[in-house]
């Protein structure tokens, strides 16, 4: 029989302790769980960027135009502002001087265009003051809140959550930002929306009943807002139904036309 000497033991020893710190490496230890799969991150164009813009959230305001809250049945001398959003993913970016294909979206046969300035924010805060609100936007761009108004209008009249109407794939569409470093805050200026040539939405925003600094003042109340936050500020009167094949031209002074076709 083999006799062990203390050195032996303790050499065996160090080798099971080695081993033991190799199987159980810090790295490991530090490791902690993984996603299951990946979720792509949204983003915007930036003009002459090549960075882009991560949207965070998208918020948009209702009836933010007189002669708009009056067409969809409020008193915009009485109404506060109000707000909703859309998920994330629902956006469409359409590249300037390009007519993407915007498709038809499922279960509406009245689906309506809302022509709108949205702004992008660099920083955010909670109860923002309204003088202090444009040092938080990165830029503006041009967007269509797109509405399945059948489906808003069916759940509204059943006093339930009319999310549908608003939140769905394709129903954030946008062109690129353009930094109000290079544009100024965008305050008023012909904003408009043409179907196959003919004007359908015309007004300017120097009628907007809350202004995008009061909106990031009004929002700020009820959300902590953050950098990748954008806001739809608000659609002018005379929104209606677009078809398949149906060509929309959107103009905002002071930015590039956007266009879509509906298939």
């Amino acid at each position: 029989m083999t006799k062990l000497d203390r050195r032996t033991i303790l050499a065996s020893g160090a080798l099971a302790l080695a081993g033991t710190a190799v199987q159980g490496s810090p790295a490991e230890a530090q490791a902690g769980p993984k996603a299951m799969f990946p979720v792509p991150a949204t983003t915007i164009p930036i003009v002459g960027e090549t960075d882009v813009f991560q949207v965070r959230r998208i918020y948009c305001i209702g009836r933010n135009y007189a002669a708009h809250a009056i067409e969809r049945g409020s008193d915009p001398t009485r109404e506060p502002p109000f707000f909703f959003q859309k998920p994330t993913d629902a956006i469409q970016n359409v590249a300037v001087g390009v007519v993407a294909d915007h498709p038809y979206p499922s279960l509406t046969k009245n689906y309506h265009h809302e022509v709108e300035l949205v702004a992008a924010l660099k920083s955010g805060g909670a109860n923002i003051p309204a003088d202090k609100a444009l040092e938080h936007v990165y830029g503006y761009a041009l967007g269509l809140d797109m509405t399945r108004r059948d489906l808003q209008n069916g759940m509204a009249a059943e006093k339930k959550p009319w999310e549908i109407g608003k939140s769905f794939d394709h129903a954030a569409v946008i062109g690129p930002i353009h930094p109000a470093s290079k544009t100024g805050h965008l305050a008023n200026g012909a904003i408009s929306l043409a179907i196959n040539g003919t004007v359908k939405q015309s007004s300017d925003l120097k009628n907007m009943i809350w202004s995008v600094a009061e909106q990031i003042a009004k929002l700020s109340e009820a959300f902590e807002l953050k950098a990748g936050d954008i806001i739809y500020s608000g659609t002018p009167e005379n929104v209606g139904p677009v078809v398949k094949g149906d060509v929309l031209l959107c103009k905002l002074e002071g930015l590039p036309d956007m266009s879509i076709r509906i298939v």
